[in-house]
């Protein structure tokens, strides 16, 4: 084994976290993982990591190794990819972590379009409730709602969207008069649970004046921690859910949910591709955001067009 190869090795050993994962994941038994890390320590002369079956910790030497090893390995991905017709061929892992909803319904037919494409690849999607770290978890792209608050991380948007509220005709028809958001009081909300907590907090800009926003506390009589479940029960007209618009927006099409008080809207829900900020990023990650850049918006499409057609349509 070359060095290089020792540094692809250990790279990847880092990421999967464990022998374990490392030896399922290169099809080998976990001796020969466990081995081949233990002449790599050898040949360099100090101890990389600690490890059990289950969990590999990297000590100092193993994080500078990693980290100066990366930084090699990116720079002959660069030159590589700069040579010919080799721009064209990409291959390598490509990692990304999404919500379980938008994950399921956009981006992994998007993913699956892409590694049609470039067979080489060796893509994973990680669905999670809640996001991964990138660094930590080895994740090459972060799908996530909202700017990211990390200053190392890079952002690009890949599809504007905002919450909407919404009930089903028949809950409509017979709800109290609902004509702001604090009459939202006297409704049936159907609460994401994403928290331990008894309510929710919406939060609405009004339309004429997208800087006036107004938080309210809702409740209701049912609720959920998935939010599939919560724009099936808006649907069967169990009361009023707040969902995004890229979920809810073939249902408000269809007549099967109507968007409520016009004259406010959800605060904004946009979803940004983020990674991590380097000097080199390697072309299989800038090459499937683009691709997500391009065919997100053609999926799902924009919100302004039904929402203005509907606007004069408001409930009593």
């Amino acid at each position: 084994m070359t060095p290089l190869d020792d540094l692809a090795f250990f790279q990847r050993l880092a990421r999967a976290g464990s022998l374990t994962a490392t030896a399922r994941e290169l099809g080998l038994s976990l001796s020969a993982v466990s081995k081949r890390l233990q002449r790599l320590e050898a040949r360099l002369g100090v101890s990389l990591a600690a490890r059990t079956t289950r969990r590999l910790t990297l000590t100092a030497e193993g994080e500078r190794y990693l980290a100066r090893g990366g930084a090699i390995l990116d720079d002959l991905t660069e030159l590589e990819e700069t040579l010919g017709d080799h721009r064209a061929e990409l291959s390598g892992p490509l990692r990304i972590n999404a919500t379980f909803g938008f994950g399921r319904r956009h981006v992994a037919p998007l993913l699956s379009a892409f590694r049609a494409r470039h067979p080489r690849l060796e893509a994973s999607l990680e669905l999670t409730n809640f996001p991964l770290g990138l660094a930590d978890q080895g994740i090459d792209i972060g799908i996530r709602v909202g700017e990211p608050p990390d200053s190392r991380l890079v952002a690009r948007r890949i599809l504007a969207s905002r919450r909407v509220l919404c009930a089903a005709p028949g809950y409509v028809a017979t709800m109290p008069p609902l004509r702001e958001p604090g009459d939202l009081a006297r409704h049936a909300c159907l609460v994401l649970r994403e928290i331990a907590s008894d309510y929710a907090v919406w939060r609405f800009e009004r339309r004429e004046a997208p800087g006036e926003e107004r938080a309210v506390k809702v409740t209701g009589p049912m609720a959920s921690n998935d939010g599939e479940v919560i724009r099936g029960l808006a649907r069967d007209g169990q009361g009023i859910a707040l969902r995004s618009w890229w979920d809810v927006h073939e249902d408000l099409a269809a007549g099967r949910l109507v968007e409520l008080l016009p004259g406010w809207q959800g605060v904004r829900a946009d979803f940004h591709a983020v990674y991590d900020r380097r000097r080199h990023v390697p072309l299989r990650i800038r090459a499937f955001i683009a691709y997500l850049e391009q065919e997100m918006p053609g999926r799902v499409p924009a919100q302004d067009v039904l929402s203005q057609a509907r606007q004069g349509e408001s409930p009593p």
